[in-house]
């Protein structure tokens, strides 16, 4: 069976499961490509696979795992189709490398943010900081996505009933995200500043547009928040390889929500489910990931184990 044939064939399946498996597919064509697409799949061996695993790097990357997961379901996939008699991958996996920390922006550090985000520009620019700082504030108040952010048209807002529609996001999943007063505040003026602005009235626009009335890219985003981030004098003292990113906004909300939870002496356990929802994830596992350890959220657990065992009110740990 031709290489290429069977990776197309094989991405039309997972696809008709209802995945959008992007990233798998990306790996997948690449690696196509380095084997060549008309390259029969039997003639693959262990060590050319080695070779696109390992790439340049000089080391094993958490992207060595993402590629070898996304060969492992392809040659899973030939295999029981009778493509392959064994799957060419190696039998022993390397160590993993450390996991990746998210950062968890103190409310100081969040003020600083918002505010850097009206003065980072240096040159007049399609991109308004006035729209950039509200694309920052609903990141972080709706523990959103970024490209869920970008992607919230006119009529995706229903300010009466203080909810915002997200379409679907990541599985093709749509969910409701109800917001504050507080923030309705914030919405409203934003869109009564969009009006002064002219941007597009239609009810189908994007809520966030540049100066050119197109939509935002997901990349300049993140390289505008690099220089934000810069301007706002926030870096890692972990030695951490990444410095933080505009996604753990959400990370944030959600380590904030807990601790907030905690603080109010709420049953967090019964609320895990329902922060899960709200991130639109749809495994409660997938939500734990969010949910770093920070002084205060360590704190704050612990004075909840503290009045259980000295004989407060019981409650559930």
């Amino acid at each position: 069976m031709i290489l290429e044939q069977l990776i197309n064939q094989y991405i039309t399946y997972r696809r008709s499961l209802g995945e959008k498996f992007k990233t798998n597919t990306v790996y997948l064509k690449a690696f196509c490509k380095t084997m060549e697409p008309l390259t029969t799949i039997k003639s693959i061996s262990e060590d050319k696979i080695n070779n696109f695993l390992y790439g340049n790097s000089k080391g094993i990357t958490s992207g060595w795992f993402v590629k070898h997961t996304a060969l492992l379901g392809f040659y899973r996939y030939a295999l029981a189709r009778n493509y392959i008699t064994e799957i060419p991958l190696p039998r022993i996996l390397p160590n993993r490398p450390q996991p990746f920390v998210p950062y968890i922006y103190s409310k100081e550090e969040l003020k600083r943010l918002f505010d850097a985000a009206l003065t980072y520009q240096k040159n007049k620019s399609f991109v308004q900081s006035y729209t950039v700082r509200a694309i920052l504030i609903l990141t972080y108040a709706l523990g959103l996505r970024l490209h869920e952010t970008l992607s919230i048209r006119l009529d995706d807002i229903d300010i009466k009933h203080h909810v915002i529609t997200i379409r679907k996001s990541k599985f093709y999943k749509s969910r409701l995200v109800p917001f504050s007063a507080e923030l309705a505040c914030v919405i409203t003026t934003y869109l009564k500043w969009r009006v002064q602005q002219k941007y597009s009235p239609n009810t189908s626009a994007f809520l966030f547009m540049g100066r050119n009335n197109h939509s935002f890219n997901i990349s300049t985003m993140r390289g505008i928040f690099q220089r934000i981030r810069e301007k706002a004098d926030i870096k890692r003292s972990d030695n951490a390889n990444f410095q933080p990113r505009i996604h753990d906004l959400r990370h944030t909300f959600a380590v904030n929500r807990l601790t907030s939870w905690y603080q109010e002496n709420k049953d967090v356990q019964q609320l895990l489910p329902i922060l899960s929802i709200y991130l639109g994830h749809t495994h409660l596992a997938n939500t734990t990931v969010y949910l770093t350890m920070t002084n205060n959220l360590l704190q704050e657990a612990s004075n909840r184990f503290e009045k259980y065992v000295t004989g407060g009110q019981y409650e559930k740990l």
